[in-house]
């Protein structure tokens, strides 16, 4: 489903022809909602950088929300993942960026919205990367979204709660679009929290009881 069918189907829904800014906030609304709910692999980025000696703080990208995992390569190529610590944790650990003090970072502390600070401070310009929780473009400005070709009933029963709710529509209505909401809601959490996350081999394949 892209963004012209979405609205289509939205409008048709609630028998309402709202304004575009109205129907773009709901489906806004909608996608927020579901992407702070499951974990879908269309939620995640990864980046590398570099870096800097003799400089403790790593600036994250403009679109993160929340890390993932944080790697250092170190110099023979391996990958040291960094333990997530408090700010406090890495002040009192690591006090100074002094070059006896320096070394292969252990940790690291979400210092503010813009930068990591690590423990101990980079010895060398070692490579870091960094997977991370971001909002994927909207279906919106996008036009088509991993969500609006694979799970569309997730997204338009989202949107029309929001559309419903902005109209103060009739309890038995909402309650309807609820539940049809929540159970796309759990078809879509048994992939992204099941299936998505699983090794077969390892952990077996998904079962679900048969009722």
């Amino acid at each position: 489903m892209n963004y012209s069918e979405l609205v289509t189907e939205i409008q048709s829904y609630v028998e309402n022809d709202f304004a575009t800014a109205d129907i773009n906030t709901f489906i806004e609304q909608a996608e927020q909602r579901i992407y702070n709910t499951v974990q879908l692999p269309a939620i995640r980025k990864n980046v590398t950088g570099s870096l800097t000696i003799g400089n403790n703080y790593l600036t994250v990208p403009t679109d993160w929300l929340a890390t993932f995992s944080l790697a250092v390569v170190d110099v023979a190529g391996e990958y040291r993942y960094l333990l997530n610590k408090d700010v406090n944790f890495i002040r009192a650990a690591y006090p100074t960026t002094t070059v006896a003090d320096r070394g292969l970072p252990e940790y690291y502390a979400i210092f503010d919205s813009n930068s990591f600070i690590l423990g101990p401070t980079p010895d060398l310009a070692y490579t870091a990367e960094l997977h991370y929780y971001y909002y994927p473009e909207s279906i919106v400005t996008a036009n088509t979204t991993w969500l609006g070709d694979n799970f569309d009933s997730a997204l338009l029963y989202g949107a029309l709660l929001e559309a419903y709710t902005y109209m103060k529509g009739e309890t038995d209505v909402m309650q309807v679009y609820q539940g049809r909401y929540q159970e796309a809601l759990a078809l879509l959490k048994m992939l992204g929290d099941g299936k998505d996350r699983r090794d077969a081999y390892r952990s077996g394949q998904v079962r679900y009881p048969v009722k």
